[in-house]
């Protein structure tokens, strides 16, 4: 059990060399973009809601 929990981590440390980690522009970028996606699709999930909202309450009004 030691031994294998000993592999795992050696491995993970040969892993984690092999990484290539974003630049600050690059993770900034990224997360611009990010957080515009969300709030677009928020605006079209919400704006979906308030029509079904509106044809559920004229169907059953």
């Amino acid at each position: 059990m030691v031994e294998k929990l000993k592999t795992y981590f050696t491995e993970t440390k040969v892993e984690l060399k092999k990484v290539t980690w974003p630049k600050m522009a690059e993770l900034k970028e990224s997360t611009k973009v990010v957080i515009v996606a969300t709030l677009i699709l928020t605006a079209i999930i919400g704006a979906v809601d308030q029509v079904l909202n509106k044809i559920i309450q004229l169907v059953f009004g």
